[in-house]
Protein backbone atom coordinates (compact mmCIF):
# COMPACT_ATOMS: atom_id res chain seq x y z
CA UNK A 1 0.00 0.00 0.00
CA UNK A 2 1.53 3.32 -1.14
CA UNK A 3 0.61 7.01 -0.68
CA UNK A 4 1.70 9.51 -3.38
CA UNK A 5 1.58 13.30 -3.29
CA UNK A 6 1.84 15.17 -6.57
CA UNK A 7 4.60 17.71 -6.94
CA UNK A 8 2.11 20.53 -6.90
CA UNK A 9 0.42 19.05 -3.80
CA UNK A 10 -2.87 19.20 -5.72
CA UNK A 11 -3.63 15.44 -5.58
CA UNK A 12 -3.05 12.48 -3.32
CA UNK A 13 -3.07 8.93 -4.79
CA UNK A 14 -3.44 5.62 -2.84
CA UNK A 15 -2.31 2.51 -4.76
CA UNK A 16 -1.47 -1.17 -4.11
CA UNK A 17 2.12 -2.26 -3.75
CA UNK A 18 2.27 -3.68 -7.26
CA UNK A 19 1.05 -0.43 -8.69
CA UNK A 20 -1.63 -1.96 -10.87
CA UNK A 21 -4.59 -0.80 -8.87
CA UNK A 22 -5.30 2.79 -7.98
CA UNK A 23 -7.42 2.45 -4.94
CA UNK A 24 -8.21 6.11 -4.27
CA UNK A 25 -7.35 9.49 -5.75
CA UNK A 26 -8.03 12.78 -4.00
CA UNK A 27 -7.78 16.14 -5.72
CA UNK A 28 -6.99 19.10 -3.53
CA UNK A 29 -8.13 22.55 -4.51
CA UNK A 30 -5.11 24.79 -5.10
CA UNK A 31 -6.29 27.89 -3.40
CA UNK A 32 -8.41 26.72 -0.49
CA UNK A 33 -6.40 23.95 1.22
CA UNK A 34 -4.60 24.73 4.39
CA UNK A 35 -2.01 22.75 6.30
CA UNK A 36 -4.50 22.15 9.08
CA UNK A 37 -6.96 20.60 6.64
CA UNK A 38 -4.20 18.55 5.05
CA UNK A 39 -3.11 17.28 8.46
CA UNK A 40 -6.63 16.07 9.33
CA UNK A 41 -6.99 14.45 5.90
CA UNK A 42 -3.74 12.52 6.32
CA UNK A 43 -4.75 11.52 9.84
CA UNK A 44 -8.10 10.17 8.58
CA UNK A 45 -6.39 8.23 5.82
CA UNK A 46 -3.90 6.76 8.27
CA UNK A 47 -6.82 5.49 10.35
CA UNK A 48 -8.57 4.03 7.26
CA UNK A 49 -5.57 2.36 5.63
CA UNK A 50 -5.29 -0.72 7.96
CA UNK A 51 -8.90 -1.66 7.20
CA UNK A 52 -8.36 -1.26 3.49
CA UNK A 53 -5.22 -3.39 3.75
CA UNK A 54 -7.04 -6.22 5.51
CA UNK A 55 -9.90 -6.29 3.02
CA UNK A 56 -7.47 -6.16 0.12
CA UNK A 57 -5.56 -9.11 1.54
CA UNK A 58 -8.76 -11.17 1.89
CA UNK A 59 -9.77 -10.44 -1.70
CA UNK A 60 -6.27 -11.21 -2.95
CA UNK A 61 -6.27 -14.59 -1.20
CA UNK A 62 -9.52 -15.47 -2.94
CA UNK A 63 -8.24 -14.56 -6.37
CA UNK A 64 -9.48 -11.01 -6.69
CA UNK A 65 -6.01 -9.95 -7.74
CA UNK A 66 -6.95 -11.21 -11.20
CA UNK A 67 -9.41 -8.34 -11.50
CA UNK A 68 -8.18 -5.39 -13.51
CA UNK A 69 -10.46 -2.72 -12.21
CA UNK A 70 -11.58 -1.13 -8.99
CA UNK A 71 -15.12 -2.14 -9.96
CA UNK A 72 -14.26 -5.86 -9.57
CA UNK A 73 -12.75 -5.14 -6.21
CA UNK A 74 -15.87 -3.32 -5.06
CA UNK A 75 -18.19 -6.09 -6.21
CA UNK A 76 -16.21 -8.56 -4.11
CA UNK A 77 -15.78 -6.39 -1.06
CA UNK A 78 -19.26 -4.86 -0.94
CA UNK A 79 -21.16 -7.98 0.22
CA UNK A 80 -18.43 -8.75 2.77
CA UNK A 81 -18.70 -5.28 4.25
CA UNK A 82 -22.45 -5.84 4.55
CA UNK A 83 -22.07 -9.39 5.94
CA UNK A 84 -24.12 -11.02 3.19
CA UNK A 85 -21.76 -13.69 1.84
CA UNK A 86 -22.49 -17.36 2.70
CA UNK A 87 -20.78 -20.00 0.59
CA UNK A 88 -22.16 -22.93 2.64
CA UNK A 89 -24.95 -23.58 0.14
CA UNK A 90 -22.48 -23.85 -2.73
CA UNK A 91 -20.21 -26.08 -0.68
CA UNK A 92 -23.10 -28.40 0.23
CA UNK A 93 -24.21 -28.61 -3.41
CA UNK A 94 -20.68 -29.43 -4.50
CA UNK A 95 -20.40 -32.11 -1.81
CA UNK A 96 -23.75 -33.64 -2.80
CA UNK A 97 -22.50 -33.82 -6.37
CA UNK A 98 -19.34 -35.62 -5.27
CA UNK A 99 -21.31 -38.02 -3.06
CA UNK A 100 -23.61 -38.92 -5.96
CA UNK A 101 -20.63 -39.61 -8.18
CA UNK A 102 -18.98 -41.74 -5.50
CA UNK A 103 -22.21 -43.64 -4.79
CA UNK A 104 -22.31 -45.03 -8.32
CA UNK A 105 -18.59 -45.55 -8.67
CA UNK A 106 -16.32 -48.38 -7.55
CA UNK A 107 -14.24 -47.94 -4.42
CA UNK A 108 -10.56 -47.96 -5.44
CA UNK A 109 -8.98 -51.30 -4.62
CA UNK A 110 -5.85 -49.71 -3.18
CA UNK A 111 -7.80 -47.36 -0.90
CA UNK A 112 -6.85 -48.09 2.70
CA UNK A 113 -9.83 -47.60 4.99
CA UNK A 114 -9.28 -46.27 8.52
CA UNK A 115 -10.63 -48.31 11.44
CA UNK A 116 -11.98 -45.35 13.41
CA UNK A 117 -13.05 -41.73 13.10
CA UNK A 118 -9.87 -40.55 14.85
CA UNK A 119 -7.78 -42.40 12.30
CA UNK A 120 -9.82 -40.87 9.48
CA UNK A 121 -9.14 -37.35 10.83
CA UNK A 122 -5.45 -38.17 11.19
CA UNK A 123 -5.21 -39.54 7.64
CA UNK A 124 -6.99 -36.49 6.25
CA UNK A 125 -4.57 -34.19 8.05
CA UNK A 126 -1.46 -36.09 7.01
CA UNK A 127 -2.35 -36.99 3.42
CA UNK A 128 -4.41 -33.92 2.40
CA UNK A 129 -7.06 -36.01 0.62
CA UNK A 130 -9.29 -34.26 -1.90
CA UNK A 131 -13.07 -34.26 -1.47
CA UNK A 132 -13.59 -37.22 -3.83
CA UNK A 133 -11.14 -39.45 -1.98
CA UNK A 134 -12.67 -38.37 1.32
CA UNK A 135 -16.14 -39.36 0.04
CA UNK A 136 -14.86 -42.77 -1.09
CA UNK A 137 -13.35 -43.32 2.35
CA UNK A 138 -16.62 -42.41 4.05
CA UNK A 139 -18.56 -44.82 1.82
CA UNK A 140 -16.03 -47.59 2.36
CA UNK A 141 -16.09 -47.15 6.13
CA UNK A 142 -19.89 -47.14 6.21
CA UNK A 143 -20.13 -50.33 4.14
CA UNK A 144 -17.47 -52.00 6.25
CA UNK A 145 -19.17 -51.15 9.54
CA UNK A 146 -22.62 -52.11 8.20
CA UNK A 147 -21.26 -55.54 7.22
CA UNK A 148 -19.66 -56.03 10.62
CA UNK A 149 -22.91 -55.06 12.40
CA UNK A 150 -24.93 -57.37 10.13
CA UNK A 151 -22.56 -60.30 10.70
CA UNK A 152 -22.64 -59.69 14.44
CA UNK A 153 -26.45 -59.64 14.41
CA UNK A 154 -26.63 -62.95 12.55
CA UNK A 155 -24.14 -64.49 14.99
CA UNK A 156 -26.23 -63.21 17.90
CA UNK A 157 -29.37 -64.80 16.41
CA UNK A 158 -27.59 -68.12 15.89
CA UNK A 159 -26.28 -68.13 19.46
CA UNK A 160 -29.74 -67.27 20.76
CA UNK A 161 -31.23 -70.11 18.71
CA UNK A 162 -28.76 -72.60 20.18
CA UNK A 163 -29.44 -71.27 23.69
CA UNK A 164 -33.19 -71.60 23.19
CA UNK A 165 -32.85 -75.16 21.87
CA UNK A 166 -30.62 -76.35 24.70
CA UNK A 167 -31.57 -77.68 28.14
CA UNK A 168 -30.14 -75.60 31.02
CA UNK A 169 -27.83 -77.50 33.32
CA UNK A 170 -30.05 -76.95 36.36
CA UNK A 171 -33.18 -78.31 34.65
CA UNK A 172 -31.27 -81.33 33.32
CA UNK A 173 -29.93 -81.94 36.83
CA UNK A 174 -33.45 -81.72 38.27
CA UNK A 175 -34.70 -84.38 35.87
CA UNK A 176 -31.80 -86.74 36.62
CA UNK A 177 -32.07 -86.40 40.40
CA UNK A 178 -35.83 -86.92 40.40
CA UNK A 179 -35.47 -89.95 38.12
CA UNK A 180 -32.95 -91.41 40.55
CA UNK A 181 -35.36 -90.64 43.40
CA UNK A 182 -38.09 -92.56 41.58
CA UNK A 183 -35.97 -95.71 41.61
CA UNK A 184 -34.88 -95.43 45.24
CA UNK A 185 -37.82 -93.81 47.07
CA UNK A 186 -41.17 -95.54 47.37
CA UNK A 187 -42.91 -92.24 48.09
CA UNK A 188 -41.75 -90.92 44.72
CA UNK A 189 -43.40 -93.94 43.07
CA UNK A 190 -46.77 -93.72 44.78
CA UNK A 191 -49.81 -93.82 42.56
CA UNK A 192 -50.96 -90.54 41.05
CA UNK A 193 -53.66 -89.79 41.86
CA UNK A 194 -54.34 -92.11 44.80
CA UNK A 195 -56.88 -94.90 44.10
CA UNK A 196 -59.77 -93.16 45.82
CA UNK A 197 -59.45 -90.20 43.44
CA UNK A 198 -59.28 -92.17 40.20
CA UNK A 199 -62.97 -91.53 39.34
CA UNK A 200 -62.24 -87.81 39.30
CA UNK A 201 -60.07 -88.26 36.20
CA UNK A 202 -63.18 -88.78 34.06
CA UNK A 203 -65.68 -86.69 36.04
CA UNK A 204 -66.87 -83.83 33.82
CA UNK A 205 -68.05 -81.78 36.79
CA UNK A 206 -64.36 -80.99 37.39
CA UNK A 207 -62.19 -78.54 35.45
CA UNK A 208 -59.78 -80.63 33.39
CA UNK A 209 -56.48 -79.14 32.22
CA UNK A 210 -54.12 -80.92 29.82
CA UNK A 211 -50.40 -80.18 29.81
CA UNK A 212 -47.90 -81.87 27.50
CA UNK A 213 -44.21 -81.31 28.38
CA UNK A 214 -40.83 -82.83 29.19
CA UNK A 215 -39.79 -79.83 31.34
CA UNK A 216 -40.43 -80.67 34.99
CA UNK A 217 -39.74 -77.16 36.34
CA UNK A 218 -42.00 -75.56 33.73
CA UNK A 219 -44.78 -78.08 34.46
CA UNK A 220 -44.57 -77.27 38.18
CA UNK A 221 -45.02 -73.56 37.46
CA UNK A 222 -48.07 -74.12 35.22
CA UNK A 223 -49.77 -76.35 37.79
CA UNK A 224 -48.87 -74.20 40.81
CA UNK A 225 -49.96 -70.94 39.15
CA UNK A 226 -53.29 -72.44 38.02
CA UNK A 227 -54.06 -73.85 41.48
CA UNK A 228 -53.07 -70.69 43.36
CA UNK A 229 -55.06 -68.46 40.98
CA UNK A 230 -58.22 -70.56 41.13
CA UNK A 231 -61.21 -69.73 43.30
CA UNK A 232 -62.08 -73.44 43.34
CA UNK A 233 -58.73 -75.29 43.36
CA UNK A 234 -60.43 -78.44 44.68
CA UNK A 235 -62.24 -78.70 41.32
CA UNK A 236 -59.02 -78.71 39.27
CA UNK A 237 -57.66 -81.86 37.62
CA UNK A 238 -54.35 -81.71 35.74
CA UNK A 239 -53.51 -84.37 33.15
CA UNK A 240 -49.75 -84.09 32.63
CA UNK A 241 -48.37 -85.94 29.59
CA UNK A 242 -44.64 -86.47 29.17
CA UNK A 243 -42.23 -88.68 27.23
CA UNK A 244 -40.79 -91.98 28.39
CA UNK A 245 -37.40 -90.62 29.47
CA UNK A 246 -38.95 -87.88 31.63
CA UNK A 247 -41.82 -89.88 33.06
CA UNK A 248 -40.05 -91.12 36.23
CA UNK A 249 -38.75 -87.63 37.12
CA UNK A 250 -42.09 -85.95 36.38
CA UNK A 251 -43.95 -88.54 38.49
CA UNK A 252 -41.48 -88.08 41.35
CA UNK A 253 -41.96 -84.32 41.39
CA UNK A 254 -45.75 -84.39 41.71
CA UNK A 255 -45.67 -87.38 44.08
CA UNK A 256 -43.30 -85.56 46.45
CA UNK A 257 -44.83 -82.09 45.84
CA UNK A 258 -48.61 -82.58 45.61
CA UNK A 259 -50.66 -79.68 44.27
CA UNK A 260 -53.40 -80.13 46.86
CA UNK A 261 -56.30 -79.68 46.83
CA UNK A 262 -56.05 -80.12 43.05
CA UNK A 263 -55.62 -83.57 41.51
CA UNK A 264 -52.63 -84.32 39.25
CA UNK A 265 -52.26 -87.31 36.93
CA UNK A 266 -48.93 -88.00 35.23
CA UNK A 267 -48.79 -90.29 32.21
CA UNK A 268 -46.07 -91.08 29.71
CA UNK A 269 -46.71 -91.26 25.98
CA UNK A 270 -45.89 -94.97 26.17
CA UNK A 271 -48.81 -95.51 28.56
CA UNK A 272 -51.53 -94.48 26.07
CA UNK A 273 -52.98 -97.41 24.16
CA UNK A 274 -54.11 -95.13 21.36
CA UNK A 275 -50.64 -93.78 20.52
CA UNK A 276 -49.47 -96.65 18.35
CA UNK A 277 -47.62 -96.52 15.06
CA UNK A 278 -50.79 -97.48 13.28
CA UNK A 279 -52.65 -94.44 14.65
CA UNK A 280 -49.87 -91.89 14.28
CA UNK A 281 -47.93 -92.95 11.15
CA UNK A 282 -47.33 -89.39 9.97
CA UNK A 283 -45.73 -88.37 13.26
CA UNK A 284 -43.56 -91.46 13.19
CA UNK A 285 -42.34 -90.33 9.78
CA UNK A 286 -41.71 -86.82 11.06
CA UNK A 287 -39.42 -88.10 13.80
CA UNK A 288 -37.52 -90.59 11.66
CA UNK A 289 -37.19 -89.08 8.19
CA UNK A 290 -33.56 -88.09 7.63
CA UNK A 291 -34.34 -84.96 5.62
CA UNK A 292 -36.60 -83.70 8.38
CA UNK A 293 -34.04 -84.47 11.07
CA UNK A 294 -31.37 -82.60 9.11
CA UNK A 295 -33.67 -79.63 8.63
CA UNK A 296 -34.37 -79.24 12.35
CA UNK A 297 -31.10 -80.50 13.84
CA UNK A 298 -28.58 -79.71 11.10
CA UNK A 299 -26.40 -76.70 10.31
CA UNK A 300 -28.80 -73.77 9.97
CA UNK A 301 -26.25 -71.50 8.28
CA UNK A 302 -24.59 -73.87 5.82
CA UNK A 303 -25.91 -73.19 2.34
CA UNK A 304 -27.94 -70.18 3.47
CA UNK A 305 -27.44 -66.95 1.54
CA UNK A 306 -27.43 -64.40 4.34
CA UNK A 307 -26.96 -61.57 1.85
CA UNK A 308 -30.50 -62.13 0.54
CA UNK A 309 -32.22 -61.89 3.91
CA UNK A 310 -32.42 -59.59 6.90
CA UNK A 311 -32.05 -60.37 10.62
CA UNK A 312 -35.81 -60.30 11.22
CA UNK A 313 -36.53 -62.89 8.51
CA UNK A 314 -33.54 -64.96 9.59
CA UNK A 315 -34.81 -65.00 13.18
CA UNK A 316 -38.20 -66.22 11.96
CA UNK A 317 -36.57 -68.99 9.95
CA UNK A 318 -34.52 -70.09 12.96
CA UNK A 319 -37.64 -70.11 15.12
CA UNK A 320 -39.34 -72.32 12.54
CA UNK A 321 -36.44 -74.78 12.76
CA UNK A 322 -36.70 -75.38 16.49
CA UNK A 323 -36.34 -79.13 17.19
CA UNK A 324 -39.45 -79.01 19.38
CA UNK A 325 -41.59 -78.88 16.23
CA UNK A 326 -40.83 -82.50 15.40
CA UNK A 327 -41.40 -83.70 18.96
CA UNK A 328 -44.33 -86.05 19.41
CA UNK A 329 -45.24 -84.13 22.58
CA UNK A 330 -45.84 -81.05 20.47
CA UNK A 331 -48.27 -82.88 18.18
CA UNK A 332 -50.21 -84.74 20.88
CA UNK A 333 -52.90 -82.07 21.19
CA UNK A 334 -54.44 -83.27 17.92
CA UNK A 335 -55.20 -86.65 19.62
CA UNK A 336 -56.78 -85.35 22.85
CA UNK A 337 -60.32 -86.62 22.02
CA UNK A 338 -58.98 -90.17 21.59
CA UNK A 339 -56.53 -90.03 24.50
CA UNK A 340 -59.28 -88.91 26.90
CA UNK A 341 -62.46 -90.51 25.50
CA UNK A 342 -64.56 -89.79 28.62
CA UNK A 343 -63.89 -86.06 28.84
CA UNK A 344 -66.20 -83.49 27.28
CA UNK A 345 -64.46 -80.14 27.71
CA UNK A 346 -60.84 -79.37 28.55
CA UNK A 347 -58.43 -76.44 28.63
CA UNK A 348 -55.10 -77.13 26.95
CA UNK A 349 -52.05 -75.25 28.28
CA UNK A 350 -48.51 -74.99 26.92
CA UNK A 351 -45.65 -75.43 29.37
CA UNK A 352 -44.41 -71.85 28.90
CA UNK A 353 -47.52 -70.18 30.33
CA UNK A 354 -48.35 -68.73 33.74
CA UNK A 355 -51.93 -68.61 35.02
CA UNK A 356 -52.70 -65.35 36.86
CA UNK A 357 -56.48 -65.42 37.14
CA UNK A 358 -59.22 -67.91 37.91
CA UNK A 359 -59.96 -69.82 34.69
CA UNK A 360 -63.28 -71.29 35.87
CA UNK A 361 -65.30 -69.00 33.51
CA UNK A 362 -63.67 -70.70 30.51
CA UNK A 363 -65.87 -73.75 31.11
CA UNK A 364 -68.92 -71.47 30.93
CA UNK A 365 -68.08 -70.04 27.50
CA UNK A 366 -70.54 -71.09 24.82
CA UNK A 367 -68.45 -72.08 21.79
CA UNK A 368 -71.59 -72.10 19.61
CA UNK A 369 -70.93 -75.59 18.33
CA UNK A 370 -67.28 -74.86 17.54
CA UNK A 371 -64.42 -77.07 18.70
CA UNK A 372 -61.63 -74.67 19.57
CA UNK A 373 -61.97 -71.55 21.73
CA UNK A 374 -58.85 -69.50 20.97
CA UNK A 375 -57.52 -65.94 20.90
CA UNK A 376 -57.18 -64.57 17.38
CA UNK A 377 -53.76 -63.15 16.52
CA UNK A 378 -54.63 -60.76 13.69
CA UNK A 379 -56.14 -57.92 15.73
CA UNK A 380 -52.99 -56.13 16.91
CA UNK A 381 -50.27 -53.95 15.44
CA UNK A 382 -47.07 -55.65 16.58
CA UNK A 383 -45.64 -57.78 13.78
CA UNK A 384 -44.18 -60.47 16.04
CA UNK A 385 -47.36 -61.74 17.67
CA UNK A 386 -50.70 -60.04 17.15
CA UNK A 387 -50.70 -59.28 13.42
CA UNK A 388 -50.65 -62.81 12.06
CA UNK A 389 -52.63 -63.98 9.04
CA UNK A 390 -52.34 -67.16 7.01
CA UNK A 391 -49.81 -65.44 4.76
CA UNK A 392 -47.39 -65.38 7.70
CA UNK A 393 -47.38 -69.19 7.98
CA UNK A 394 -47.90 -70.58 4.48
CA UNK A 395 -46.09 -70.43 1.15
CA UNK A 396 -48.77 -68.96 -1.12
CA UNK A 397 -46.57 -69.36 -4.17
CA UNK A 398 -47.31 -73.08 -3.88
CA UNK A 399 -50.36 -73.97 -6.05
CA UNK A 400 -51.99 -76.20 -3.42
CA UNK A 401 -51.82 -73.49 -0.78
CA UNK A 402 -53.00 -70.79 -3.19
CA UNK A 403 -55.92 -72.93 -4.30
CA UNK A 404 -57.23 -73.84 -0.84
CA UNK A 405 -56.34 -71.01 1.55
CA UNK A 406 -56.92 -67.27 1.89
CA UNK A 407 -53.73 -65.32 2.74
CA UNK A 408 -55.76 -62.72 4.67
CA UNK A 409 -57.56 -65.25 6.87
CA UNK A 410 -57.00 -64.56 10.57
CA UNK A 411 -54.68 -66.84 12.52
CA UNK A 412 -55.22 -67.91 16.13
CA UNK A 413 -52.98 -68.98 19.00
CA UNK A 414 -52.04 -72.31 20.49
CA UNK A 415 -51.05 -72.31 24.17
CA UNK A 416 -54.34 -71.69 25.96
CA UNK A 417 -57.26 -73.32 24.17
CA UNK A 418 -60.72 -74.39 25.25
CA UNK A 419 -61.56 -77.65 23.44
CA UNK A 420 -65.10 -79.00 23.19
CA UNK A 421 -64.25 -82.70 22.79
CA UNK A 422 -67.84 -83.74 22.11
CA UNK A 423 -68.03 -81.44 19.09
CA UNK A 424 -64.49 -82.42 18.05
CA UNK A 425 -65.30 -86.13 17.87
CA UNK A 426 -67.93 -85.49 15.21
CA UNK A 427 -65.43 -83.78 12.85
CA UNK A 428 -62.60 -84.93 10.60
CA UNK A 429 -60.06 -82.55 12.16
CA UNK A 430 -57.48 -85.25 12.88
CA UNK A 431 -57.72 -86.74 9.36
CA UNK A 432 -57.35 -83.29 7.77
CA UNK A 433 -54.31 -82.62 9.96
CA UNK A 434 -52.72 -85.92 8.93
CA UNK A 435 -53.48 -85.39 5.26
CA UNK A 436 -51.89 -81.95 4.99
CA UNK A 437 -48.93 -82.91 7.16
CA UNK A 438 -48.27 -85.96 4.99
CA UNK A 439 -48.50 -83.88 1.81
CA UNK A 440 -46.07 -81.29 3.15
CA UNK A 441 -43.59 -84.05 3.99
CA UNK A 442 -43.84 -85.43 0.44
CA UNK A 443 -43.16 -81.96 -0.93
CA UNK A 444 -40.09 -81.49 1.29
CA UNK A 445 -41.72 -78.89 3.57
CA UNK A 446 -42.35 -76.48 0.69
CA UNK A 447 -45.90 -75.54 1.78
CA UNK A 448 -44.92 -74.38 5.27
CA UNK A 449 -41.97 -74.61 7.63
CA UNK A 450 -43.29 -73.84 11.08
CA UNK A 451 -44.15 -76.97 13.12
CA UNK A 452 -47.60 -77.73 14.49
CA UNK A 453 -49.61 -74.54 14.04
CA UNK A 454 -49.92 -74.42 10.21
CA UNK A 455 -51.53 -77.87 9.84
CA UNK A 456 -53.76 -77.01 12.81
CA UNK A 457 -54.80 -73.74 11.16
CA UNK A 458 -55.99 -75.80 8.19
CA UNK A 459 -57.53 -78.65 10.20
CA UNK A 460 -59.51 -76.35 12.51
CA UNK A 461 -60.83 -74.06 9.75
CA UNK A 462 -64.48 -73.41 10.46
CA UNK A 463 -64.16 -74.87 13.97
CA UNK A 464 -62.65 -71.91 15.87
CA UNK A 465 -64.59 -69.65 18.24
CA UNK A 466 -62.73 -66.40 19.09
CA UNK A 467 -62.41 -65.64 22.81
CA UNK A 468 -61.48 -62.38 24.49
CA UNK A 469 -57.74 -61.55 24.15
CA UNK A 470 -57.50 -60.80 27.88
CA UNK A 471 -57.64 -64.55 28.50
CA UNK A 472 -54.36 -65.19 26.72
CA UNK A 473 -51.52 -62.68 26.30
CA UNK A 474 -48.78 -63.82 23.96
CA UNK A 475 -45.30 -62.70 23.03
CA UNK A 476 -43.44 -62.58 26.35
CA UNK A 477 -40.67 -64.68 24.80
CA UNK A 478 -40.39 -62.38 21.78
CA UNK A 479 -40.81 -58.79 22.82
CA UNK A 480 -38.58 -56.96 25.24
CA UNK A 481 -40.95 -53.95 25.27
CA UNK A 482 -44.02 -55.85 26.46
CA UNK A 483 -46.36 -53.57 28.41
CA UNK A 484 -46.09 -54.54 32.08
CA UNK A 485 -49.55 -53.27 32.97
CA UNK A 486 -51.06 -55.46 30.23
CA UNK A 487 -49.10 -58.42 31.59
CA UNK A 488 -50.51 -57.89 35.07
CA UNK A 489 -54.09 -57.82 33.78
CA UNK A 490 -53.92 -60.93 31.56
CA UNK A 491 -55.47 -64.19 32.78
CA UNK A 492 -52.76 -66.31 31.14
CA UNK A 493 -49.39 -64.96 30.02
CA UNK A 494 -47.50 -66.92 27.40
CA UNK A 495 -43.71 -66.86 27.01
CA UNK A 496 -43.92 -68.10 23.43
CA UNK A 497 -40.72 -67.38 21.57
CA UNK A 498 -37.08 -68.10 22.28
CA UNK A 499 -36.61 -66.09 25.47
CA UNK A 500 -38.12 -68.54 27.93
CA UNK A 501 -38.11 -67.40 31.57
CA UNK A 502 -36.01 -70.40 32.68
CA UNK A 503 -33.26 -69.55 30.18
CA UNK A 504 -30.45 -67.02 30.60
CA UNK A 505 -31.72 -65.25 27.47
CA UNK A 506 -35.11 -64.59 29.10
CA UNK A 507 -36.14 -60.97 29.58
CA UNK A 508 -35.28 -59.94 33.14
CA UNK A 509 -38.24 -57.62 33.68
CA UNK A 510 -40.68 -60.37 32.58
CA UNK A 511 -39.06 -63.22 34.49
CA UNK A 512 -40.54 -62.34 37.94
CA UNK A 513 -44.06 -63.22 36.76
CA UNK A 514 -42.80 -66.79 36.25
CA UNK A 515 -40.33 -66.99 39.14
CA UNK A 516 -42.96 -66.29 41.78
CA UNK A 517 -44.36 -69.79 41.25
CA UNK A 518 -41.02 -71.65 41.48
CA UNK A 519 -40.41 -73.38 44.81
CA UNK A 520 -36.81 -72.31 45.39
CA UNK A 521 -36.85 -73.82 48.88
CA UNK A 522 -37.30 -77.32 47.45
CA UNK A 523 -34.26 -79.54 48.13
CA UNK A 524 -34.04 -80.77 44.54
CA UNK A 525 -34.23 -77.23 43.18
CA UNK A 526 -31.56 -75.99 45.58
CA UNK A 527 -29.25 -78.97 45.00
CA UNK A 528 -29.40 -78.37 41.26
CA UNK A 529 -28.47 -74.70 41.84
CA UNK A 530 -31.61 -73.35 40.24
CA UNK A 531 -31.32 -69.95 41.84
CA UNK A 532 -33.90 -67.25 42.30
CA UNK A 533 -31.66 -64.49 40.98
Amino acid sequence: MQLHFSASMRSITISSNNGFIDLMKIKVAACHISYRTLFHTILFLAFLLPFVFILTALVTLEGVNKCSSFDCFGRRLGPRLLGRVDDSGRLVRDFYKILNEVNTGEIPVDLKLPDSFDQLVSDMKNNQYDARTFAFMLRGMMEKFEKEIRDTKFSELMNKHFAASSVPKGIHCLSLRLTDEYSSNAHARKQLPPPELLPVLSDNSYQHFILSTDNILAASVVVTSAVQSSQKPEKIVFHVITDKKTYAGMHSWFALNPASPAVVEVKGVHQFDYLTRENVPVLEAVENQNEIMNYYHGNHVSGANLADTNPHKFASKLQARSPKYISLLNHLRIYIPEMYPNLEKVVFLDDDVVVQRDLSPLWEIDLNGKVNGAVETCRGEDEWVMSKHFRNYFNFSHPLIAAHLDPEECAWAYGMNVFDLRAWRSTNIRETYHSWLRENLKLNLTMWKLGTLPPALIAFRGHVHPIDPSWHMLGLGYQNKTNIESVKKAAVIHYNGQSKPWLDIGFEHLRPFWRKYVNYSNDFVRNCHILES
